[in-house]
């Protein structure tokens, strides 16, 4: 069987974790769970692969897993903490070739307009990384998988979920930065073998769920297994997972998945 692999790259807020100038029980923590960077995930198969988002830490998240090769990127929204990355790209285009970028048409604007150096191809530096927008908004194919795009709410802006599925079986779901998960999403995702939730603490969030929030949606979505991530300083990882139930997890930085 076809080869899938899904490495955490980063599982923290949009400040990360340890956050600067803070001395928590959480961000003095020896346990290597809770230092988190901001959000990302690196998806393989045995032919190709991608990352969802590049934030601030894209560059040290690539060189702590030994990323050598990535063939395109696809957003979830423009937010700061999940695009900052996008010039470490650079190290994994080549020269002359295209380099493709997906995503919804507010998020393919805003990148647009943070980097136009780069999708402006009169002010483009010679050999700098030519990136191409690909609208993602229906399904889409990408190297034999088939990716499906899921609107959810983010406070004033809709943020991209991703659905992956391999000859029509949902095999991996990646549901961050969401306020809920629409019963329109549930339906699309539902029995999917893992599923990402955002869970950003215990207390309510105006543009985030909370961790009871992502369980409520755990329930809808009936997963094999569901993750929990985009996590800030307010809870260890070892408090948060010794309340989970089963089947569901405290996602960590450099996590892997081979489904």
């Amino acid at each position: 069987m076809d080869r899938l692999r899904i490495t955490f790259l980063g599982t923290g807020t949009s400040q990360g974790i340890p956050q600067l100038g803070c001395e928590c029980a959480v961000c003095t923590s020896e346990d290597p769970r809770d230092q988190r960077t901001r959000c990302s995930v690196y998806v393989e198969t045995s032919e190709m692969s991608w990352v969802i988002d590049t934030g601030a830490d894209f560059r040290t998240q690539c060189l702590r897993e030994k990323i050598r090769r990535v063939d395109g990127v696809l957003y979830t929204h423009a937010h700061t903490d999940h695009i900052m990355g996008f010039d470490d790209l650079r190290a994994f285009s080549k020269l002359g070739q295209r380099f493709p970028v997906y995503g919804s048409s507010d998020t393919l604007e805003r990148l647009k307009g943070s980097f136009s150096f780069a999708f402006d191809g009169e002010r483009r530096f010679p050999g700098y990384l030519h990136p191409e927008p690909f609208l993602a908004e229906a399904p889409f194919f990408l190297g034999g998988l088939e990716w499906e795009p899921l609107p959810l709410p983010h406070g004033h802006i809709t943020s991209s979920g991703y659905l992956i599925r391999r000859r029509g079986e949902p095999l991996f779901a990646y549901l961050t930065d969401c306020k809920s998960v629409p019963d329109s999403v549930v339906e699309r995702v539902a029995g999917v073998r893992h599923v990402v939730l955002d869970a950003l603490r215990e207390r309510p969030h105006p543009t985030h769920m909370s961790v009871e929030e992502a369980l409520d949606a755990v329930v809808r979505i009936r997963p094999e297994h569901a993750w929990l991530t985009h996590l800030c300083h307010e809870h260890t990882h070892q408090e948060v997972e010794a309340r989970l139930p089963e089947g569901v997890r405290v996602a960590f930085d450099g996590l892997k998945l081979e489904i």
